[in-house]
């Protein structure tokens, strides 16, 4: 599973998250007690941001052709990968779609994709 993005530890559980000043929204895949439906398979609590035990983001990062990627997501096998290399004509050059001014990604096969790892600030 590649995690990108807030998420915290709340009543010894790990759920995606999003802090809103003194509150945080809380995300699960299925039902769970104190949680309303707001998506199919998505599940919504908002608690104090004091109940939270723990609050991070993790980042994941990869290589891929032999450059440094952070990875966005995961489909079928495949990575949405944005090039962290800062460096305009290597993303051209790795055929990059241009997301944004000096914003580039790909989808890239698993298999090709190197180093994957996490990291928690």
């Amino acid at each position: 599973m590649i995690r990108h993005g807030f998420y915290a530890r709340w009543r010894g559980a790990e759920f995606e998250a999003s802090p809103d000043g003194d509150l945080v929204r809380l995300y699960a895949e299925r039902e769970a007690e104190g949680f309303r439906r707001v998506m199919p398979d998505r599940y919504l609590r908002v608690v104090p941001a004091a109940e939270v035990d723990h609050l991070h983001y993790v980042t994941t990062r990869c290589v891929w052709r032999g450059e440094p990627f952070v990875v966005l997501g995961e489909q079928d096998g495949w990575l949405r990968v944005e090039y962290t290399g800062g460096r305009a004509p290597v993303a051209e050059r790795l055929g990059l779609e241009r997301f944004d001014r000096g914003v580039y990604q790909a989808w890239a096969s698993r298999h090709e994709v190197e180093d994957v790892r996490e990291e928690i600030v």
